[in-house]
C-alpha cells in the first residue's frame, strides 16, 4: 500500500513539471517561462525583422521568435489555409486585406513602413540602363515579381505611369514569386535588371546597383503588420508588433530604407 501511494504522488508530480502556464492574457509557456511566436513577413523584410528579432529577444529574455520570410501572396494564402502564425507582416496592403477580411487577425493591422521600387541591375550598370524605356530594348533580360506578388503589381503600376501615362509594355524574361529571387537572378547574370525595392539593393552590399526612376513615386507600398486571430501567444506577438513600431524598430527600418508609414 505504502509502495502504491508513493508512485502515484511521483506520477503527479513528473505531470506537473511538464505542465504549461497561461498568462494573464491567456497566452500559453512553458514551466520555464518560455515565449515563442512564429511571424511570416514578407521577402523584403529578411534582413530587418531578422535584426529586430534579435534585438528583440535581448529585450525580452526566454523569448523565442521564429520567421518565415516569403511572397506575401503565398504567405497570406498559408495563413488562410491554417498554417500557425502568430504575426503576420506584408508588403501591401491587399494581401493583407486577404487575412482581415475573413477575420484570421486580431484586431485591425497596422502600417509600419513604406517602400518603392528602383532597377536593380549589376554593379556598374554594365547595360547603361538610365529609366524604365531602356528595359524594353530587345534582347535585354529583365526580370520582375509575379502579378499576385506585391513588387510585381507596384511594377506594373509604374510601368503605366511612365510616358507621362502613356505606359510602357515591359516583357519581363520570368516572373518569381518574391523579390529575393528577382534580386538573385540580377545579382548572379541570369537577368541584365530586375525590379525590386531600393531596400533589397541597399541590402545587397555592393553585389547590385540601384537605377532610381521618378514613376516609382506612382506605386508606394504600405507594410501592414497584425498580430493572428489564432495565436497560441498574444501577449508575445503583440508585444513584438509594438516592438516594430517603436523608435528603436523605426530606426532598424530607417537605416535599411524603408519609408516612414
Amino acid at each position: 500500500m505504502a509502495a502504491a501511494v508513493v508512485g502515484i504522488l511521483v506520477a503527479v508530480l513528473l505531470s506537473a513539471c511538464g505542465a504549461t502556464t497561461t498568462g494573464a492574457a491567456g497566452s500559453a509557456s512553458s514551466a520555464s517561462g518560455q515565449h515563442a511566436i512564429t511571424v511570416f513577413a514578407a521577402a523584403s523584410l529578411k534582413q530587418t525583422f531578422t535584426e529586430l528579432g534579435q534585438q528583440f529577444k535581448a529585450a525580452h529574455p526566454g523569448t523565442a521568435v521564429a520567421f518565415s520570410f516569403g511572397g506575401s501572396s503565398d504567405l497570406a494564402a498559408q495563413v488562410d489555409n491554417g498554417a500557425p502564425a502568430d504575426v503576420f507582416a506584408s508588403a501591401d496592403t491587399k494581401n493583407m486585406d486577404k487575412v482581415t477580411g475573413p477575420g484570421l487577425a486580431d484586431g485591425a493591422a497596422k502600417d509600419f513602413a513604406t517602400n518603392v521600387l528602383t532597377i536593380a541591375v549589376r554593379p556598374g550598370n554594365p547595360s547603361g540602363i538610365t529609366g524604365l524605356a531602356d528595359l524594353t530594348r530587345p534582347g535585354l533580360k529583365l526580370v520582375e515579381c509575379a502579378a499576385q506578388v506585391p513588387c510585381g503589381s507596384a511594377a506594373h503600376a509604374a510601368a503605366k505611369a511612365a510616358d507621362n501615362g502613356a505606359g510602357v509594355a515591359l516583357k519581363p524574361v520570368s516572373e518569381e514569386s518574391n523579390v529575393t529571387d528577382v534580386l538573385g537572378k540580377v545579382i548572379s547574370g541570369e537577368a541584365d535588371a530586375g525590379l525590386v525595392y531600393v531596400t533589397d539593393v541597399k541590402g545587397a552590399g555592393g553585389k547590385a546597383d540601384s537605377v532610381p526612376f521618378p514613376e516609382s513615386s506612382a506605386a508606394v507600398n504600405r507594410y501592414p503588420i497584425a498580430v493572428m486571430r489564432d495565436s497560441k501567444d498574444k501577449e508575445t506577438a503583440r508585444a513584438f508588433v509594438e516592438f516594430v513600431n517603436s523608435a528603436a524598430g523605426r530606426k532598424v527600418l530607417a537605416d535599411a530604407g524603408f519609408g516612414a508609414p
